[in-house]
């Protein structure tokens, strides 16, 4: 079912975010602190009660240091003797986690996102929530089919939801001439160019993006200029209910222009997302592609040095033919083999209490997609948000069949010809072979249903 899925929740943000830019005084008392809420149970355990320990496992580093203060809270006041420790993954997360679970090592929370959730549900890493959930958590989050309820079951719940946009040094765009940021991937080419030949000279280049890992790097940028092109942004055509990459032949040829032309930041081959942002923060980059998460980052994380804003992600020919992805619709799950399931149930109810969901959207790390949260939450008072909040162009797609694919995957196959090898026609000709092929295994297993949608509209998922 591809209806607009969320549509609903979206329209709320964009009727509180609108509100909240003029009624800071209606919200004084609103206000989050710093401090994150505690529980109903204040008394430090006893030091010589045996604590039992849970572990979190998470990819997030835009809100690390929240989260740390938030955890550190629950370590200090719950009354089970509950110790939590969080760990954060910083290369190939989700390799990471199924690798752990695979050894026997995996924690008893993790993070799980769109991409991944229905995944790890099919494997068997989560245990489902419905029964542990209290009526109040049951009327307060909006559930999602296929994004936090699988099969009937849920297995996580909504915190916040990310858009994506282009997000720029507006110093080097004045420098460099441009006008106002890119709609078309020529135009983007051409910016990346431009603001190279200004800013080489003190190191500053005009495109970079987080290649170290390409899923992440496609993921947060081809994808999204796919979908706001009317393509899905992981190759599959809903219209027809098979994968097919042509679509994505503009983009990655972009890129490689760019990349050829020297446009690009040097090493942006080995570059993370944490370095890629301090570079940018420095005034090194000239524009990215990235999530709703980055006001929050250049405000607390590596401040921002110079003025920066955030725009619309460019279509392929400066046309406008779908949405701009807003994701997100999940956040923490247990596994389904952890020891400790009552007090991992315990920390994650924490969690999500609303105080530090509300603190969450008003710090800018993320927007509420609970709208209980939403409804009260100020607007989060951080340099750049404006150009990251939602608006009718954005929308949540569907959900595409998640295929286990032999050799190569797409967005490794799009990163090496970027640097130069191979014959992109035959590359997507290639992916669209082994891709349909597991596909249909998928569906002869019965692991995934597949069935096309002639009047599928990518413009439709927008909120109205």
């Amino acid at each position: 079912m591809y209806k607009k899925i969320g549509t609903v929740v979206l329209s709320v943000f964009l009727a509180v975010a609108l509100a909240a830019c003029g009624n800071s005084s209606n919200n004084a008392g609103n206000e989050a602190t710093n401090k994150p809420a505690e529980s109903d149970a204040a008394t430090a355990p006893a030091s010589n009660e045996k604590k039992t320990k849970i572990v979190y496992w998470t990819g997030d580093r835009h809100d690390m240091d929240y989260i740390k203060e938030v955890i550190q809270s629950f370590n200090d006041t719950n009354d089970s003797n509950i110790e939590v420790e969080m760990v954060v993954k910083t290369d190939d997360y989700n390799q990471a986690i199924d690798l752990a679970f695979a050894s026997g090592q995996a924690p008893d929370l993790l993070r799980v996102k769109e991409n991944t959730i229905q995944a790890y549900v099919t494997k068997g890493y989560l245990a489902p929530i419905d029964d542990l959930m209290t009526e109040k958590m049951k009327q307060e989050f909006p559930l999602i089919q296929d994004f936090n309820q699988i099969g009937g079951k849920v297995y996580s719940l909504p915190n916040y939801g990310s858009t994506l946009r282009l997000v720029y040094n507006k110093e080097l765009f004045a420098k460099a001439g441009i006008a106002s940021p890119p709609k078309s991937l020529a135009e983007m080419v051409d910016a990346a160019k431009k603001i190279t030949e200004v800013g080489k000279a003190d190191g500053a280049y005009g495109f970079a993006l987080n290649f170290k890992s390409p899923d992440s790097a496609f993921g947060r940028s081809a994808r999204v200029i796919a979908e706001v092109s009317g393509i899905g942004g992981f190759g599959y055509d809903f219209k027809t209910a098979r994968f097919d990459f042509t679509g994505f032949k503009d983009i990655i040829q972009a890129y490689k222009q760019m990349y050829d032309d020297g446009s690009t930041l040097p090493g942006m081959e080995a570059l993370d997302i944490d370095p890629l942002r301090a570079q940018f923060a420095e005034g090194k980059i000239g524009m990215y592609i990235s999530f709703s998460s980055e006001p929050g980052v250049y405000k607390n994380q590596f401040p921002a040095k110079i003025e920066w804003a955030a725009a619309p992600v460019p279509s392929i020919d400066g046309t406008i033919k779908g949405v701009s992805s807003f994701v997100g619709g999940q956040w923490l799950a247990i596994n389904s083999s952890s020891k400790n399931q009552e007090a991992a149930w315990k920390f994650m109810e924490y969690m999500y209490a609303d105080e530090i969901l509300k603190t969450y959207h008003e710090k800018g790390f993320g927007i509420s997609m609970v709208p209980s949260i939403s409804a009260v939450a100020s607007k989060p008072d951080i340099n750049g948000i404006e150009g990251f909040l939602p608006t009718e162009n954005d929308g949540t797609w569907p959900l595409n069949p998640t295929v286990t694919v032999e050799g190569i995957k797409s967005n490794d196959a799009f990163f090496k010809y970027m640097l130069g090898e191979g014959n992109l026609d035959e590359i997507i000709k290639d992916l669209n072979t082994r891709y349909n092929a597991a596909l249909d295994k998928a569906i002869a297993s019965g692991e995934v249903k597949a069935e096309p949608k002639p009047d599928f509209d990518p413009m439709k998922l927008g909120a109205k």
